[in-house]
């Protein structure tokens, strides 16, 4: 990059940093929320820390080929937070860009701000392709990076290092010279308002604290039984599926939902949307109750809830549900709504030992649903 000048865009003003940015500085890198996802700064994070980084580290960013710039509010410049570039490639024409924002100024598109105009000026001096890396349990840096204009590209295998010497898995993000300005199109938006409701049951988002919920419901064995394989899952997996859920959801993976009855809030099950042809526009989805709820058609309301939305918002074509042929009351549910039967395909799923399950097919048009 050359060397430092004031970028004024989208709201916010990237400048270099001052002496005065001190205890600014202090408040933003000691956070709980920038040690937890920036490895690298140091723990506890002093006044020390800042003046090197305002003196030192910051300008040796700029030597080495990258960009260390402060965010601040254009009306009283005072630092909001901070964005770089690092990890320069020039022969590749690529960088990865990096930023973090103080807790009271954070909520405020902020980062997603400074990341686009710090893009854009990356871009209309040369770079080709910018990098953002984030952990998977850091879903805020990753709406950052789809309001910044960047799209998931996939998993960096063991590319963080945590403060323990441990390795972990990197979300990477990536936004070309030549991409289309604005916000990245996901392909599982957000649910209208964070939930989805009939005035009898409601869906939301799968959330780290659900996790012995879930653990309870997919450990039964009639629940177990209906998946394919029939295994237990483990509870250190369900825990983590609640924790990356809505990363999941970001990345285009999996909608995970909690059901619940709405008058009083009490947990019933949960269900799931997944893609499994994008380019044709099919999702399959899957549900699953807590005895106590089932035979109330508190399944059949799921099911259309989250089949209206896959039309509606998420804009897909056709929704499917495999079944074990065994399993008739989840047949019900399914026709209730719509779905017809359309395939057994056998031997299509692993059983135990070794064997193999026969999964019944149901499909659903947008015409079809009830």
């Amino acid at each position: 990059m050359t060397p430092p000048q004031v970028i004024e865009a989208h709201g916010v003003r990237l400048r270099p940093f001052r002496a005065e940015d001190t205890a600014d500085v202090v408040d933003g890198c000691a956070d709980p929320v920038s040690q937890r996802f920036v490895s690298s700064l140091p723990s506890p994070y002093t006044e020390a820390d800042a003046r090197w980084w305002i003196d030192a580290g910051a300008p040796a960013a700029w030597t080495g080929g990258g960009a260390a710039y402060a965010i601040a509010d254009p009306a009283t410049d005072r630092l909001l937070g901070a964005v770089g570039l690092n990890n320069p490639l020039p022969e590749r024409g690529q960088a990865e860009i990096g930023y973090w924002v103080r807790p009271a100024a954070r909520g405020r598109g902020i980062a997603a701000a400074a990341t686009r105009a710090l893009s854009e000026h990356a871009f209309a001096t040369g770079t080709v392709r910018l990098e953002l890396l984030t952990e998977a349990e850091n879903a805020p840096s990753q709406r950052v990076a789809l309001a910044a204009g960047f799209e998931y590209e996939g998993v960096r295998r063991s590319a963080g290092s945590g403060r323990g010497g441990g390795r972990h898995d990197l979300l990477a993000w990536v936004r070309l010279a030549d991409d289309p300005t604005g916000p990245t199109a996901r392909l599982l938006p957000d649910l209208p308002g964070g939930v989805l409701t009939d005035q009898v049951v409601a869906l939301r988002r799968l959330a780290p604290d659900d996790a012995e919920l879930m653990y309870r419901l997919h450990s039964r064995p009639e629940v177990v039984a209906n998946q394919a394989p029939p295994v237990p899952p483990e509870r250190a997996a369900i825990e983590r599926r609640c924790r990356l859920a809505e990363s999941a959801w970001l990345t285009g993976d999996i909608a995970r939902l909690l059901i619940t009855e709405l008058a009083t809030g009490e947990p019933a099950g949960s269900c799931g949307l997944s893609y499994t042809d994008v380019a044709s526009g099919e999702a399959s989805l899957g549900y699953a109750l807590l005895p106590d709820w089932r035979g109330r058609g508190y399944a059949t309301r799921a099911v259309r809830l989250l089949a209206g939305w896959a039309f509606g918002p998420a804009g897909i074509a056709r929704l499917t549900a495999g079944t074990v042929p065994e399993n008739t009351a989840s047949h019900r549910v399914l026709e209730r709504v719509g779905f017809e039967r359309e395939a057994l395909q056998r031997g299509r799923l692993p059983g135990l030992a070794g064997t193999r399950l026969d999964d019944l097919t149901f499909a659903l048009l947008p015409a079809d649903l009830r």
